[in-house]
């Protein structure tokens, strides 16, 4: 399988950077230095090689460096299979009216931020993930859609069309007269996205647990147990998914009633939930300590990992901010062993270049100062 490993990265006008130029040629890249020199922005630019808004989720303009000219340009060279390709992500600065985001490979303009998919798989693992387990399901649920989108590429789509139906039920819901034809449309909508999405979800859950499940003896991290609730009460997914769809559909005409006065749709794919467990200690992953749960984290992330280069066909670039921080030394020996063996390239962040020391001569080691590329 060949692998997919960016070798340049090149920015202007983004978060800090007034300018910067970097070339790597290694599978490992340190980016070290102090609290707010800007490792994680770096990763944040990378992360643009992936659909969404990136490792912080932060609006285009947010990404713009204050001072600046209100735009800015992140340009990747990726070798993707058998060659390279020029990935570019440039903020136009607004004129009249908001800032407009430009994707473009190989000097040509994407129809949709989908195509990136077609080149790499980005994964990435950062501290505020740390609270995954204690925080909402929300949360889970964007974790558990970004996996699914790594290796199925429509899944993004599905997901985007089901909630500009559900929003649009909800406000003819809210209306004094319902347009119960329209309405019904848009049900049907939602139950054929709504059932795709669940499936997705499902298998994407089976999968990760079997790999998970073969690897428990030999990984160094502790293995987690996977529940999914769809967000379909006792809804069968094993249903043909015709069925299942028929089933969602007339559901969904009859909480009309209850939908309204809830202000809005109480079932379906928005609700669902991704359980994880400690499965040595058998309890609940959001009980565990908080050095459990880095490792529960790291563990299903390493997993998954090891997923998407198996089903896609890529080895995924892995984005890891400040990973190595609070593990032992065994712990991080056993990291950066295991993400050598996936053959993947992988960069990683730290505020000691001595958490590293075992990647001397395997990494490029790139110093961050305040003042880089200023």
């Amino acid at each position: 399988m060949p692998s997919t490993r960016v070798e340049r990265l090149r920015l202007g006008d983004f978060r800090n950077y007034s300018t910067l130029d970097l070339s790597f040629d290694s599978g490992f890249v340190v980016f070290f230095g102090d609290n707010g020199a800007g490792k994680t922005n770096l990763l944040e630019a990378l992360s643009l090689l992936s659909p969404g808004r990136g490792i912080r989720r932060a609006t285009y303009g947010e990404m713009a460096r204050k001072g600046g000219s209100g735009g800015f340009l992140a340009r990747a060279a990726v070798i993707s299979g058998d060659g390279a390709v020029m990935v570019e992500s440039r903020l136009h600065p607004p004129a009249d009216g908001p800032a407009s985001r430009a994707l473009r490979i190989d000097e040509t303009a994407t129809k949709t931020a989908d195509e990136l998919l077609e080149i790499c798989r980005v994964l990435w693992l950062t501290p505020p993930m740390d609270g995954l387990f204690t925080g909402p399901a929300a949360d889970r649920r964007r974790f558990l859609d970004r996996m699914v989108l790594a290796i199925d590429p429509a899944h993004g789509r599905r997901a985007s069309d089901y909630e500009r139906a559900m929003r649009s039920r909800n406000r003819l819901l809210s209306e004094d007269r319902m347009d119960d034809a329209w309405l019904s449309g848009l049900e049907a909508q939602m139950a054929e996205l709504g059932i795709a999405m669940a499936i997705a979800r499902a298998e994407l859950t089976d999968m990760l647990a079997t790999k998970i499940a073969a690897a428990a003896d030999a990984s160094p991290f502790p293995a987690a147990r996977l529940s999914l609730q769809s967000g379909f009460e006792d809804l069968d997914l094993s249903l043909p998914a015709v069925d299942a769809e028929e089933a969602v559909r007339r559901g969904l005409q009859r909480s009309r009633s209850g939908d309204r006065a809830a202000g809005r749709t109480r079932e379906g794919p928005h609700r669902a939930d991704l359980s994880v467990y400690f499965a040595a200690k058998d309890m609940p992953a959001a009980l565990a300590s908080t050095g459990e749960q880095k490792a529960l984290l790291i563990g299903l992330v390493l997993a998954h990992a090891q997923l998407v280069a198996q089903v896609s066909g890529f080895r995924p670039i892995l984005l890891l901010d400040e990973v190595a921080a609070h593990l032992d030394p065994g712990r991080r020996q056993a990291l950066f062993d295991l993400v050598a063996s996936l053959g993947v390239q992988a960069f990683m962040t730290g505020t000691d270049e001595a958490l590293f020391e075992a990647l001397t001569g395997r990494a490029n080691m790139i110093p961050i100062g305040r003042t880089s590329g200023e």
